[in-house]
């Protein structure tokens, strides 16, 4: 089991820095919309599936593009992007069938584990709702974990490596953030004890700096290739624009 250290946890978590380089389920069910003077239309943002590489996607898997994100859920500019982004990309080129997107979440930092673990030992629908949960209220929620004390990082270096995940989400009161979006105690207790899932998490993040060049979060791959200089929607939209014509 691989964890980031943390020591001086602080420092790992630089906001504002999320595009400088990078150190080295289940289906849900189809529904279909008609109407009195249309055949039926296939809305795709419905079909959503956990991935066999780790990831979250939504959309028809058949589509002509396809996008996928590497993203850290503690990452300002990821939360921009998913503000900004993310109600055209399912809105429009999602549920006409023509694109689908996969999420992959990246360990960033120290703390991206608890939210990433916890984000992927859910259904595959309900994951996609707390990644926007996640960044939705992502100044709130983080925003303890840039307190931690000298103290409070001693004590969490004391701990065995694999309490260590849990350890430091609950010190920054993430128990309440999710229990509050409908996940009790006890299967967070269970998401974080998850040591295939860090593994999963850690095999993510080599993938993504090696096969994909990653430099920095949000990195985004259409049909397979890396966009380079593109962190932002701004950037993205003309390239998605191009591969769908």
């Amino acid at each position: 089991m691989r964890f980031l250290g943390l020591a001086g946890l602080a420092a790992l978590l630089v906001l504002g820095g999320c595009n400088r380089p990078a150190a080295t389920a289940p289906d849900t069910t189809t529904t279909t919309a008609t109407s009195a003077v249309a055949a039926p239309t296939q809305d795709w943002t419905q079909v959503i599936v956990a991935t066999p590489e780790g990831g979250f996607r939504m959309g028809n898997p058949d589509a002509k593009v396809k996008l996928l994100e590497f993203a850290s859920l503690t990452c300002p500019h990821c939360r921009e992007f998913h503000e900004q982004g993310m109600p055209t990309v399912t809105g429009t080129y999602v549920k006409s069938g023509k694109l689908s997107y996969e999420y992959r979440p990246f360990i960033l930092n120290g703390i991206d584990f608890a939210p990433s673990l916890l984000v992927r030992c859910q259904p595959a629908n309900v994951a996609f709702n707390l990644i926007g949960a996640f960044y939705e209220n992502q100044p709130s929620w983080v925003q303890p974990f840039t307190k931690l004390t000298p103290d409070d990082q001693k004590r969490l270096q004391a701990l065995p490596a694999e309490q260590q995940i849990k350890a430091l989400a609950l010190t920054g009161g993430l128990d309440a953030f999710v229990r509050a979006r409908g996940i009790p105690r006890a299967k967070f207790d269970q998401c974080l004890s998850d040591k295939a899932g860090v593994d999963k998490l850690s095999a993510i993040r080599d993938e993504a700096v090696t096969k994909y060049q990653l430099t920095g979060t949000p990195t985004f791959a259409i049909n397979g290739t890396t966009q380079t200089d593109v962190f932002n929607w701004a950037k993205l939209q003309p390239k998605l624009e191009t591969a769908l014509q």
